[in-house]
């Protein structure tokens, strides 16, 4: 049975996008109350998240794009980034957070405190761009924990594994080009951004490293699992990674509103079983999972349960 931390902070109320954004503060007081009633967050240690200094930011995102953010912070109301994203007072200092959440959360296993991780963070990550904030994303949590786990820890070879139904262009960008990072998506294709084509396979060094897998509405568990077993395990155990990032969006489930997949609760269960088989063979079972999408609030939260009980069960 593995030692399971919890990444959260009240802080990640405080970004609010508006009444009636699917991306509500809602989200983690929904997992939260989950975790509880099930008994899963009796069983997890608690990591306190500290905000990211901006140079760890700025490896991922450009520095004009950060003090743009900084700039753009209102004191009260709301300030549009792009049709579906906005700040609003508490927003920039959520997202230094939830970036910061997922270092504490390389850290918390690097020292030894916990084998895996769970960042129940806001705002998510995966669509920013080094320079663009878009589809509710401001920094990208998981790429600013891929360079801090190899910069920091020393740790070369990272993967990534994306299993949000919208495809992760931000994260994907950022190693486009990059032989030390295997990016690992799942996605219902052609759906928002737009990219995540088969076709787009990294460029240069990074050839090869880029593996989009599009989904097809209504496909979910027994399509996903052969996927994951078929086409992931295999990739991932030539690569040999030394850590393990989830991109864990939950808007997959056969019950989110902004998508038509079919994963179920348990579907989810046993991908986070097939990611940690990987883990566990080639990095010492060294998994950081962070929140990207998943809009159903009880689909939302089951679902997250499951999957952190399945990090339990590692």
């Amino acid at each position: 049975m593995g030692r399971v931390g919890l990444v959260y902070h009240p802080a990640y109320l405080e970004h609010d996008m508006g009444g009636g954004h699917p991306e509500s503060p809602e989200r983690l007081r929904a997992i939260l109350s989950r975790l509880e009633s099930s008994g899963t967050l009796a069983r997890l240690t608690r990591i306190e998240p500290h905000a990211a200094a901006k140079d760890w930011i700025a490896r991922v995102h450009a520095l004009s794009y950060i003090q743009r953010l900084e700039s753009r912070a209102p004191s009260t109301g709301y300030a549009s980034l792009d049709p579906d994203t906005s700040l609003s007072p508490g927003s920039v200092h959520a997202a230094y957070l939830a970036a910061g959440g997922a270092m504490s959360a390389v850290d918390a296993i690097m020292d030894g405190q916990v084998d895996q991780a769970f960042c129940a963070v806001r705002p998510p990550g995966h669509h920013a761009e080094a320079a663009r904030a878009m589809g509710f994303c401001l920094f990208n949590n998981v790429a600013v924990a891929a360079r801090y786990i190899q910069e920091r820890h020393g740790i070369q070879r990272v993967l990534i594994v994306d299993w949000d139904v919208h495809h992760g262009n931000g994260t994907q960008h950022s190693f486009d080009d990059d032989p030390s990072v295997l990016y690992f998506s799942t996605h219902q294709y052609p759906h928002y951004p737009g990219t995540g084509a088969a076709t787009e396979r990294g460029n240069g060094k990074g050839e090869g490293l880029t593996i989009n897998v599009p989904m097809s509405g209504g496909q979910g568990d027994e399509e996903f699992r052969e996927v994951f077993e078929k086409v992931l395990v295999p990739a991932a155990d030539a690569f040999n990674p030394g850590f393990v990032l989830i991109s864990a969006g939950f808007d997959a489930h056969r019950d989110d509103p902004l998508a038509s997949l079919g994963l179920t609760e348990d579907g989810f269960a046993s991908l986070t079983q097939i990611v940690a088989g990987i883990a566990l063979r080639h990095a010492s079972g060294r998994v950081v999972s962070c929140l990207e999408g998943g809009y159903n609030l009880r689909a939302l939260s089951a679902s997250v349960d499951r999957h952190v009980q399945a990090l339990l069960e590692a």
